[in-house]
């Protein structure tokens, strides 16, 4: 990753980027809570990127709505996101992804997990999201991962 980009806790005045990029990433906007994100900023101070790790009903914790900005795609931003990520959280943590992000999360010592392995929330979005995979047919599919410690 460029040594110029920072890593950094997001401030309400990130809300707007932070949005911007999960839409962009076409990533679920919902319950998208500032404190619990960090921001990648270019040199300038732009945010290029965004994580959170949000706690979930059931006690289980999940990384998501990791997003970077198109232009820099391919640069290490994401996994400078991620690394921030797992640093702020031990113990057990779950992701969903795109079939086609699986070897990127393996770098970062996630597993696929089977359904019954699955907390009740990731159950229940896998069911939901094999039926829009149904309807869509874009030849990916949902993975939830767990990080092996």
């Amino acid at each position: 990753m460029d040594k110029s980009i920072t890593i950094r806790q997001a401030t309400r005045a990130d809300v707007g980027a932070i949005r911007y990029l999960v839409i962009a990433g076409h990533i679920n906007p919902s319950n998208l809570d500032w404190k619990r994100f960090v921001v990648a900023c270019s040199p300038t101070g732009e945010v290029i990127g965004c994580g959170q790790i949000k706690p979930h009903r059931d006690g289980c914790w999940e990384m998501a709505s990791i997003a970077v900005r198109r232009s820099w795609r391919g640069k290490g931003v994401a996994g400078a996101i991620i690394e921030a990520l797992l640093r702020l959280h031990e113990g057990d943590l779950y992701l969903m992804c795109r079939s086609s992000l699986k070897g990127l999360y393996e770098r970062f010592g996630f597993g696929v997990i089977a359904e019954e392995e699955m907390p009740r929330y990731f159950r229940k979005v896998k069911g939901l999201a094999r039926l829009a995979e149904t309807l869509t047919r874009q030849g990916e599919s949902l993975l939830v991962m767990k990080r092996v410690v």
